[in-house]
């Protein structure tokens, strides 16, 4: 008599083993944790440093006083206000300073007639510091909103115009070469072809444009502001509130980072067709 066969085993009656993985500490977890380690250390020896009255607190506020006044200004809504004043400006003037930009490399990068034209007024105005245009700005558009706006924009221009000048003169011949062939017209070739292979110069220049931008706000707001995180600042100043003038320089510090990785964000977007080599 044949013994009958014993049923399977099914995954149910499998004996459970706790999955430690995920606790389990390894070098890409050590690495991605060491890039961290410092700024954490250096935090905590400048709460160490004030607490213990090495570092003055009329001079440097503390981390916990810095979160402290973050949170009170964020639930009285002032943080909230200022900063969407900030936004606005930035916007407009990157906007402005984004669309001149990039007409200025199109004309210089897409003819010679255009580049002899544009070229030499926009490189001897970039090697002006923009920032110091401040008084001929307050003269000539007063302290309203028009200064503020057109320090932005003034600085988004240049890091806009310069990489998408290279990028354009940088596409590969060979595919100019091909579009000929295949009998592209000029616009078809600009289109699909030219820019194209310049949007990674575009938008690395825009990446520095917004860094440019927030420098150029922390500055333009300084001109007789009535809202936003500089004109904040300024009022902190006046009563020696070094809490809220760090909280203002977190906060910029924090909106740049974002701007870059948004734009980052696009640029794997964008460029997905690219391979890049990381090591």
């Amino acid at each position: 008599m044949s013994e009958a066969a014993s049923p399977p085993i099914t995954l149910l009656d499998a004996p459970r083993v706790p999955r430690l993985s995920r606790f389990v500490v390894t070098p890409a977890s050590l690495a991605r944790f060491r890039r961290f380690a410092t700024p954490v250390l250096l935090v905590l020896a400048w709460q160490a440093g004030v607490s213990f009255g090495v570092i003055p607190s009329r001079l440097v506020a503390s981390p916990a006083a810095i979160l402290e006044t973050f949170w009170s200004l964020s639930a009285s809504g002032e943080l909230l206000e200022n900063l969407l004043v900030s936004l606005g400006r930035v916007a407009v003037g990157l906007g402005i300073g984004v669309v001149a930009g990039v007409g200025f490399a199109l004309v210089a990068g897409l003819s010679r007639i255009g580049e002899d034209a544009v070229d030499a007024p926009l490189q001897m105005g970039r090697t002006l510091p923009h920032l110091a245009l401040v008084p001929l700005f307050i003269l000539w558009f007063g302290i309203g909103e028009t200064p503020k706006i057109g320090l932005v924009a003034l600085g988004s221009v240049f890091p806009i115009y310069l990489n998408l000048f290279a990028g354009i003169r940088g596409v590969d011949p060979k595919l100019v070469e091909a579009a000929n062939t295949l009998g592209l017209s000029r616009g078809e070739l600009i289109r699909h072809v030219i820019l194209p292979g310049a949007l990674p110069s575009a938008l690395v220049g825009l990446r520095y444009a917004l860094g440019v931008a927030w420098l150029s706000l922390v500055v333009g707001e300084q001109i007789n502001a009535q809202s936003g995180i500089g004109h904040m600042m300024m009022d902190a100043r006046e009563f020696l509130r070094t809490d809220i003038i760090m909280v203002g320089l977190l906060v910029y510090a924090l909106l740049g980072l974002g701007g870059d990785l948004l734009v980052r964000a696009l640029e794997r977007r964008a460029l997905s067709w690219r391979s890049v080599f990381v090591s």
